[in-house]
């Protein structure tokens, strides 16, 4: 796919999507939640890479919904709404179940539907100006399609709050609360990202594959005999994968393992 309002690059076993509409603050339309969808089923389907990056070009991260957008959505029926908003939900399903781990660079302000990318990215460095907010109550409406995601970030207490005051909040924050994993100087931004990329590529491609599911089975689950029997698998079959064995046997002879380069 020829992608007109953002980029994807590759560099090594990292992958890098980057919104890439400044004048509007990376504010999303049809054509950037389709561009998103496909960008990251790509990437998540490259055999090389190991890790995907969300970034943005500009002083904003992602403003929401692009006000045009927004008008011809003042216009549509319920079944238009219903369709418009299943295509943004499905790219938030592609981004969350990428099979490559994700991480959202966050260089600036964050705003409704922005939040959505960020909290479907597995982890989230933000630099510490950046200002958060679900600002949909403001104009009658409310964060529906991001909710699943977003509150699985920020946690329900989090969540009472900030849906329904739509106050703007901090980087600080937005730490506090969970929503993000790191904050930093925006001179230290791309060094944190690197560092946290540095651990995924070091790890075994299959295990953090099966560590994404793993946590998909068991967060919220009760602890009952079908979850457990499931994380009892879980465990025996990475064992006895080709990946399990090459890990466990490297940990025990002292060398790398296979995937990692001999040099």
């Amino acid at each position: 796919m020829t992608f007109t309002k953002l980029t994807l690059t590759t560099d090594g076993p990292i992958a890098r999507i980057w919104l890439d509409q400044p004048d509007t603050r990376n504010a999303f339309d049809d054509i950037v939640i389709a561009e998103l969808t496909q960008a990251f089923a790509e990437a998540g389907a490259m055999a090389d890479i190991k890790a995907v990056v969300l970034g943005a070009n500009g002083p904003a991260f992602c403003a929401g919904a692009n006000l045009n957008w927004m008008r011809r959505m003042a216009d549509y029926s319920r079944d238009e709404n219903v369709a418009d908003a299943g295509k943004l939900a499905e790219m938030l399903r592609v981004i969350a179940e990428c099979p490559k781990p994700t991480i959202a660079r966050v260089q600036g302000d964050v705003y409704a539907g922005g939040m959505g990318l960020v909290a479907a990215c597995d982890m989230a460095v933000s630099v510490d100006t950046a200002w958060y907010c679900l600002s949909e109550v403001k104009i009658g409406l409310i964060p529906a399609t991001i909710s699943p995601y977003v509150i699985r970030a920020m946690g329900t207490r989090a969540a009472q709050r900030y849906f329904l005051t739509a106050e703007r909040f901090s980087a600080a924050e937005a730490h506090r609360i969970g929503f993000v994993h790191e904050v930093v100087a925006a001179d230290a931004l791309d060094a944190k990202v690197d560092e946290l990329l540095k651990a995924l590529v070091g790890a075994s491609p299959a295990a953090v594959r099966a560590g994404k599911q793993l946590i998909a089975d068991v967060a919220g689950r009760d602890i009952d005999a079908a979850l457990i029997a499931r994380t009892v698998e879980g465990i025996a079959d990475i064992r006895a994968s080709e990946e399990g064995r090459e890990g466990v046997q490297a940990f025990l002879q002292k060398r790398k393992p296979s995937w990692l380069p001999a040099s």
